[in-house]
């Protein structure tokens, strides 16, 4: 962070810098497709033992490396040593998890184009993107959390996660992991014994060890272990604010980016305890036959797990609980996770971390997925919205009207206030702190696939951030438009990883966030700054409940 008490001549100094650096072209690397894969080049040596990838276009890349590994409802513990040179060229399995809804719907499969990857409960794996190995250079560290809630997804699943583009361009590491989801890494068995102490917790500790093996391993592949930004979205957003109130993950990252995953607080021990103590009755054991469970095959267990969930959040709603999130999850044991993320002493553990939070303008999106509401009528929504919130319905359309001046009939509908208010609190909360920056967006740009239905939806922003437009294009569309906007954005992610500071050439000037200010980056064709556009709009929103999942 910039210090304040600066002389106004190395001010003036710095920013000449800045601009000239910012007008020099780019070094652009011939994009051949040729991969050089041979026992003789992309090999690096990890602690556990070395391993060979493969080069494509100047970038190195190695996937499917063990950074660590655990018995079901264990800590993750050390991998394995392995003797000779491991081949690091495919992803490695992904956690098993549940089928997905997505796969039957032909235009959304189109669009989100998933690769799911294999199964298999030996999951725990990190990919990597590099410039370079051994060859002594300190490149900024980026480290990608996956989507998909705490219950799916994959260091692969999205065409829009590749590292090679954002390795490439900004001459960072890029790396992406695998780590246990659902049943499997957040069933809480601690009111079982000791023994199962931090079972609620595994996929967390999962996460943890990996940056754990960077923080060893990174400088091998040419990265610099004291400068690791994590970043993350919707699950991977919630578990990037979680690791920000994680005391064991302290010092093995510096920066971090939340993209529509504000999650400011997570299950409590009452209700995961409960989660699985239901599931032990639905798979028909006892307390004392607990140990059971590590023999039941995954389908099963997994089937009594979801059941579990149902069961405990209708007890949980009768306690009147209300929660972002409810079922697979970290929770507050007291050790692992010693209080709620954005209570005051888990803020105090990442006063110094700069951030950037921010959500899309429609995120999930009504008309993409229920298609009447794509040509709606401005009475045929306003009839919907009655149905929420009711007498004061006129006060919304008022308070929306003065934050979207220009808008459509369905835009009443598909505009977000699930993840907005969230993201708007976590920065209110890290902003009075007073400690390193917080920087907020708004991701309001809209695809033109499938005609549109698509819209700013739920991650519609990592292709940019990614600066892959062009690869994940049955999203983006990959037109001139969405090109130029991703090398813009992804420049502001790459510059945040470097410095703390997201300002990049083309952008409007992008001043952290203060709760008087309120500066929002709107991202779009043509970036502004908003200052505050919604605060009576996302006021008189937060008086009604909002559940999230």
């Amino acid at each position: 962070m910039k210090n304040l008490f600066l002389s106004v001549v190395l001010i003036v100094s710095f920013c000449v810098f800045l601009h000239a650096a910012a007008a020099a072209p780019e070094k652009k690397i011939p994009q051949s497709g040729e991969i050089i894969a041979s026992s003789d080049r992309a090999v690096a040596q990890t602690e556990f033992g070395q391993v060979a990838g493969y080069v494509k276009d100047g970038v190195y890349i190695y996937k499917g490396i063990p950074y660590a590994k655990a018995e079901r409802f264990m800590p993750p513990t050390a991998p394995d040593k392995w003797e000779g040179i491991r081949s690091s060229r495919a992803y490695g399995p992904t956690c098993p998890q549940g089928k997905r809804t997505g796969w039957y719907s032909d235009e959304h499969a189109f669009a989100f184009h998933w690769d799911d990857g294999f199964p298999d409960e030996n999951c725990l794996r990190v990919n990597i993107w590099t410039c370079g190995v051994n060859d002594g250079c300190k490149r900024p560290v980026m480290v990608w959390l996956h989507g998909g809630g705490y219950s799916a997804g994959s260091g692969q699943e999205l065409p829009s996660y590749d590292g090679t583009n954002l390795a490439q361009k900004g001459d960072v590491v890029v790396v992406t992991l695998n780590h246990r989801l659902n049943v499997l890494g957040f069933l809480d068995l601690s009111s079982f014994g000791d023994k199962y102490a931090q079972s609620g917790n595994a996929g967390l500790l999962d996460i943890v060890a990996a940056l754990q093996w960077i923080h060893k391993n990174i400088a091998a592949f040419g990265g610099d272990a004291s400068n690791v930004t994590i970043f993350g979205q919707s699950g991977g957003g919630g578990k990037v604010s979680t690791l920000l109130a994680t005391p064991s993950a302290k010092g093995l990252f510096h920066k971090a980016i939340v993209q529509s995953g504000s999650m400011l607080r997570t299950m409590e021990s009452q209700y995961s305890r409960r989660i699985a103590q239901i599931t032990v009755e639905e798979l028909g054991l006892t307390a004392s036959q607990v140990d059971e469970l590590k023999k039941i095959p995954y389908e099963r267990l997994l089937a009594a797990g979801e059941k579990a969930i149902v069961k405990a959040r209708a007890e949980a709603d009768k306690d009147g609980v209300s929660s972002f999130i409810f079922g697979w999850a970290p929770t507050v044991d007291g050790h692992v996770l010693p209080a709620q993320p954005f209570e005051p002493s888990s803020l105090e553990l990442s006063k110094d971390i700069p951030l950037i939070i921010g959500t899309t303008l429609h995120e999930f999106t009504m008309s993409t997925y229920v298609p009447a509401f794509r040509s709606a009528t401005k009475e045929m929504a306003v009839d919907f919205l009655r149905n929420k919130y009711g007498n004061r319905t006129d006060e919304f359309l008022k308070a929306f009207e003065k934050a979207y001046p220009v808008y459509q009939p369905k835009d009443l509908v598909d505009v977000d206030f699930t993840f907005r208010p969230g993201a708007i609190e976590q920065a209110k909360l890290k902003s009075l702190q007073k400690g390193a920056p917080v920087y907020m967006y708004l991701f309001a740009w809209e695809s033109p696939v499938l005609d549109g239905m698509l819209r700013s939806t739920h991650c519609m922003e990592i292709p940019f951030v990614f600066n892959n437009v062009t690869r994940h294009a049955n999203m983006t569309g990959g037109g001139t438009a969405a090109c130029q906007l991703g090398e813009k954005m992804s420049d502001a992610w790459l510059n945040f990883a470097k410095t703390g500071n997201p300002n990049a050439k083309g952008l409007p000037q992008w001043n952290p966030y203060t709760v008087d200010q309120g500066a929002t980056m709107l991202f779009k064709d043509n970036s502004e700054i908003k200052c505050n556009h919604d605060k009576e709009l996302i006021e008189l929103v937060r008086t009604f409940p909002t559940r999230g999942f």
